[in-house]
């Protein structure tokens, strides 16, 4: 383990994506899994360096706020994605503050995850995998 919060973990996820954050108890849909301040950036995101453009949320869609990024503490940007995510996540603006929620029942020792293509922060997305073509990656999605 290489670092923990109460109820998360972060890991090696014996595959591919590498670490990934994972639970170490149930949660229950609604329940906040992890609340995350975040550092908001004012950049465009063509300005970022590439492994941070790997890392920040488009706070500008999420919390209303054009011509803004998040990067988000504690393990805010190390969830891995999958479609559909066990996790939504939502803006706190007045607290500058992600929070990231169940969606499903999660059990202990599941991976927690979000969907990096969904305009947002819904779990689930149906269109064209956008961040990936962004980020010139395919993804690494796990059954």
């Amino acid at each position: 383990m290489l670092f923990s919060f109460p109820g998360i973990c972060v890991k090696d996820t014996g595959t591919p994506r590498g670490r990934g954050v994972f639970a170490l108890r149930a949660f229950q849909p609604g329940e906040v899994v992890e609340a995350c301040p975040v550092v908001v950036l004012a950049l465009a995101f063509d300005a970022l360096p590439d492994q941070l453009k790997k890392l920040v949320f488009d706070w500008g869609v999420l919390a209303g706020v054009p011509g803004t990024l998040a990067v988000a503490h504690g393990y805010g940007s190390m969830y891995n994605h999958n479609n559909p995510a066990n996790m939504r996540y939502e803006a706190v603006p007045s607290e500058a503050l992600l929070r990231f929620v169940a969606v499903r029942p999660i059990d202990a020792g599941e991976e927690l995850t979000i969907n990096y293509n969904a305009y947002g922060g819904v779990p689930e997305w149906n269109e064209d995998e956008n961040w990936f073509e962004r980020m010139n990656e395919k993804p690494i999605v796990e059954p």
